[in-house]
């Protein structure tokens, strides 16, 4: 695919960049590409870098003429993308480029995520790299793997070939905002393994789709539906008066991203018209709840191919509940910000596989405690219907620095720059700031990026006159650190 989708945009070099990384498959685990080319683009500039057994890349620059003594300052952002993708889309993510167009001035990726987040924070430091007209003090650019799968990448990273107290991660997704803390996380994967059965009668496909999705840090107080649980909703409903065992179920790719999409075949013992009539009652009511979150929401129902094997009854009775009994959303919110989330979680990911089913979460709080408490939670729930429980890829909070230069810097330079104010905060997702500061002994980091919307959904999409803005902003921020 030719690189001409955003020909003609400004700044040239950030954009020629976003573009040619939009060509390279980079969803979570496929790294060796993107590193690969981060690393062959310093050795085609004669740069140093070091490339480790986890793909993390870091690539050091010398400060600009009159500024080589400097302190270095680290630019930080992560190569790997979320891959979702609408039901009609075709792409391979695997090996195809991403389609990238430009849409009412927004880049967006036709059909799938566009891997703004965090390519932005890619192209810009590969633009500062390339660029030889540019004040600045000696630059350390790390590249991380991973981190949208546990942040695997900065976890694994030695930080001690760095020099720099000072990290700039470009990783926010609100232009005017600046985030200078953010909550831990863990994740929590359930297994349930079930006995089977043979089926005798008619397999019918239940589908609940048109789900708004998103981003289950940043988004989970905006209330949309979650297709893994109002599947769990809907099979619980069903239950009551239709005799069913489930064949299969399953909803979401990535434990990060509010499941927009759920599957689930079942065995039915008698005919289906009495299911079908229920399903679309049930389809009615669900869009009327959910008309201002999820406007496109839809249950449907099909007939569809037999199959040999179902889940016993009493399993499938024992998963349905384990689902429901399930606590997914927003647990509390902060009591020192207003308006921000300090405990939630996410069933981002349900799956069948041969003898048994899985439930993947995303736990995230401010408070250590309230994190431990909710995977502690989910492991009793678990272990209440005899599945297990494995909690993992934990990672810490990024605690706010009250002493923090790079924050007044940040907040003076906006203010300089736009007139007005900028908007100093914390956020419910996770960021690479917390597990970088407990490697780097007082260090001064702060996120900041320019507006990216609709995150981690096939709607992403990424503002070009705000990339623009934030890459000025940038540059103003290396010459005044």
């Amino acid at each position: 695919m030719p690189l001409n989708k955003l020909s003609g945009l400004k700044p040239e070099k950030v954009f020629r960049y976003f573009e040619e990384i939009s060509m390279i498959p980079r969803g979570s685990g496929h790294m060796e590409k993107i590193s690969g080319y981060c690393a062959d683009f310093a050795k085609e500039r004669n740069l140093k870098f070091i490339k480790d057994n986890a793909c993390n890349v870091i690539i050091f620059k010398d400060g600009t003429a009159g500024r080589e003594n400097e302190e270095p300052v680290i630019i930080q952002g992560h190569l790997d993308m979320v891959w979702e993708k609408s039901s009609d889309s075709s792409i391979d993510f695997e090996t195809d480029p991403l389609d990238l167009a430009i849409e009412k001035g927004f880049i967006i990726a036709k059909g799938t995520t566009l891997g703004g987040d965090d390519g932005i924070a890619v192209a810009y430091a590969l633009a500062l790299l390339d660029s030889d007209d540019l004040s600045h003090p000696p630059l350390e650019v790390v590249f991380t793997t991973d981190e949208e799968t546990g942040m695997c990448g900065a976890e694994a990273i030695d930080t001690s070939v760095l020099r720099g107290k000072r990290m700039i991660n470009i990783d926010s997704e609100a232009e005017g905002t600046l985030w200078v803390s953010c909550a831990g996380g863990a994740r929590a994967d359930i297994r349930y393994e079930f006995s089977a059965e043979s089926v005798s009668g008619t397999v019918c496909e239940i589908s609940v789709s048109g789900l708004h999705g998103g981003h289950s840090g940043t988004e989970i107080h905006h209330g949309y539906a979650n297709a893994n649980k109002l599947m769990g909703r809907i099979l619980e409903n069903l239950s009551s008066s239709i005799d069913f065992s489930l064949v299969t179920i399953d909803g979401g790719s990535m434990d990060n991203a509010i499941t927009r999409e759920c599957v689930c075949k079942i065995a039915l013992s008698s005919e289906s018209e009495a299911l079908f009539k229920h399903i679309n009652r049930l389809n009615s009511d669900l869009r009327k709840e959910f008309k201002s979150t999820d406007p496109d929401l839809s249950v449907r129902i099909r007939n569809c191919e037999s199959v040999r094997y179902c889940i016993s009854k009493a399993d499938s009775q024992k998963i349905i509940s384990m689902l429901n009994e399930f606590p997914c959303g927003v647990v509390s919110m902060s009591k020192s910000i207003e308006g921000l989330v300090e405990t939630s979680l996410n069933l981002g990911v349900t799956a069948t596989k041969d003898n048994y089913i899985s439930f993947t979460f995303l736990c995230r709080s401010s408070d250590n405690s309230q994190r431990i408490a909710l995977t502690d939670k989910l492991t009793a729930i678990a272990e209440k219907f005899g599945a297990n429980c494995t909690v993992h890829s934990e990672y810490p909070a990024w605690e706010y620095k009250e002493d923090s230069e790079l924050q007044t810097v940040f907040a003076d330079t906006f203010k300089d720059v736009f007139g007005k104010e900028m908007v100093v905060t914390a956020i419910h997702a996770g960021l690479e700031c917390g597990l970088f500061c407990g490697k780097i002994a007082g260090l001064d980091c702060v996120s900041f990026g320019p507006d990216i919307l609709d995150i981690h959904t096939p709607q992403e999409k990424l503002s070009i006159e705000s990339s623009a803005r934030m890459w000025e902003y940038l540059l103003e921020i290396l010459k005044r650190i």
